[in-house]
């Protein structure tokens, strides 16, 4: 056999499951389709601006049209490099709530509760700011920061959701969520810090461990029903590993399903309309798709600086100068730097809803540029959506392109819950201690007042914040994918462990839930092991 243990995908969770089961003494060999991670972009936080459409580390998939949308095609960032999405993410921290995890347990997955996942969360961390140890991690790998600069516009916009009926909260990664308070970050020092430049990073030293980059996974081989390997592409070429003991897919909510269903497992019909024989009629492979869709709510700046000046002229000279000497200013930025979780209805149990606050607003005619005018913004998210999509292979080529049909806000409570949000944020928006910075609401903008205009607005101009999940379904019964051990139903020696086995999304940004997949899936194949 070439290796006890072949990981395909060098993403979030990936780079966790090669370096955790590399400890073993196992030989284990982590394929990635993307080139290594020297991109110097992917390091400096702020330059993920850079990278939303970039060639060579990003996948650059597309969503089809649909009626949620506005009939528009959406495009889909995915990290191409290793580190995957950590590479090019905005580095938010957010675990998600308790209630999540909870409700995967009562949905059968044994051992994913929030008291059995907590452990991995702080296994992974190390908060450099302390918080409370019972729910924090110290010592991990993966480093975890307040923000470094924090503009005025986010300490107004803090004061005022509280003064709009909003409670603060010191850690939203603590025992409370809900409510408003500061973002944390994934970083190193003043870098970016992905799973590649931390698990992996410590990791790499091991003789045990072959990272291979620029190795598209093609196909993966089957000896009956068993999974004896991987097959793929490197240049013009094709290449197999054959393993001892299992494979394991970390390609994410996109790409796992896709080399599953070109592999021949997953809904019969489907395969056999695309010319792939079935090994194993597996019907949920690729469906349960979910994501977090947003609408905008932008005001224009008065009276205090945005990121907006700052990243142009002689301002954006001064802040570079301030990275490389001090390690802050605005380059340290990610994305949102403070956040509200609350409920779009008292009778809710947990939060539905979350707002990510920027000081900074974005040209609506250029995907990704801020405007020239300070500004700043709330992309208002409904965090648990009802709708439901579909990620299927378009061909048996594996380096066509699936085919995502994500049917944003085609449950109409999500449009039910958005339409709140946008609510509470103009409440925001109205309190004394933002307002008094405010000129003017530009997006949606005063015209747009009624549950129909809302709703109108967010299919037209709402966009993704890059949460896919969902589609190797973790559970039983017809429609789930993996076990609650990750193993794929049906199939031996073959596991998924990224972000496309969560039953339901989590509420808030997904990265930090997939690292504790990939730690909590790691730990389950040591068990095994073991055993």
């Amino acid at each position: 056999m070439d290796a006890d243990f072949v990981v395909v995908g060098a993403g979030s969770a990936g780079c966790v499951v090669a370096a955790r089961l590399s400890e073993t003494g196992a030989k284990v060999v982590l394929l990635e389709a993307g080139p290594k991670d020297t991109l110097p972009w992917i390091h400096i936080p702020a330059g993920m601006l850079k990278l939303l459409y970039h060639p060579v580390v990003n996948w650059n998939y597309s969503s089809e049209g649909t009626e949620g949308s506005g009939g528009r095609r959406i495009h889909w960032p995915r990290g191409k490099t290793l580190g995957g999405s950590s590479s090019i993410n905005g580095m938010l921290y957010v675990r998600g709530n308790p209630a999540d995890f909870d409700g995967w347990a009562q949905m059968g997955c044994r051992g994913w509760s929030f008291d059995d996942v907590l452990p991995f969360f702080k296994q992974s961390e190390d908060y450099q700011q302390g918080g409370d140890p019972e729910v924090r991690g110290s010592g991990g790998p993966l480093k975890v920061e307040d923000y470094r600069t924090i503009l005025p516009l986010t300490h107004r916009f803090i004061e005022g959701a509280q003064q709009a009926g909003f409670a603060f909260s010191k850690d939203l990664n603590g025992k409370i969520q809900e409510g408003v308070g500061y973002s944390q970050m994934t970083r190193k020092g003043k870098w970016r810090g992905s799973t590649a430049q931390t698990f992996l990073k410590e990791a790499q030293g091991r003789p045990n461990l072959q990272v291979i980059t620029n190795a598209l996974g093609s196909r993966l081989l089957f000896e009956g029903r068993r999974c004896v390997g991987v097959a793929y592409r490197a240049g013009s070429e094709t290449r197999e590993i054959r393993v001892s003991r299992e494979v394991v897919l970390s390609g994410g909510a996109i790409n796992s399903p896709h080399l599953l269903q070109i592999s021949g497992v997953g809904p019969a019909a489907h395969l056999q309309s695309i010319g792939v024989e079935t090994v194993h009629d597996l019907p949920g492979v690729g469906g349960n798709l979910q994501d977090h869709y947003v609408a905008r709510v932008s005001h224009r700046v008065k009276g205090s600086i945005s990121i907006n000046k700052l990243a142009r002229g002689p301002r954006l000279i001064r802040e570079v100068a301030r990275f490389f000497v001090e390690g802050r200013g605005a380059l340290t930025f990610g994305v949102t730097t403070a956040q509200v979780f609350c409920r779009s209805t008292p009778e809710k149990a947990s939060p539905d809803l979350q707002l990510l606050f920027t000081p900074a607003s974005y040209d609506p005619t250029k995907f990704g540029a801020l405007e020239r005018e300070d500004g700043m913004t709330v992309a208002v998210c409904p965090v648990r959506p009802d709708s439901r999509g579909t990620i299927m292979a378009r061909s048996a080529d594996p380096a066509a392109a699936a085919i995502i049909t994500p049917n944003y806000l085609s449950d109409p409570n999500d449009a039910r819950v958005l339409n709140a949000g946008m609510r509470f944020t103009r409440e925001i928006f109205a309190s004394p201690a933002i307002a008094a910075h405010s000129v003017e609401e530009t997006l949606p903008g005063p015209g747009v007042q009624t549950d129909e205009e809302l709703t109108a607005y967010a299919k037209n101009f709402g966009n993704t914040i890059y949460h896919p999940v969902g589609t190797c379904r973790m559970g039983s019964g017809p429609s789930a994918v993996v076990d609650d051990r990750l193993r794929v139903h049906g199939i031996g020696g073959l596991r998924v462990i990224d972000a496309s086995i969560m039953p339901t999304l989590t509420t808030g940004n997904t990265n930090a839930p997939t690292i504790m997949i990939g730690e909590k899936g790691a730990a389950m194949i040591r068990e095994d092991m073991a055993a």
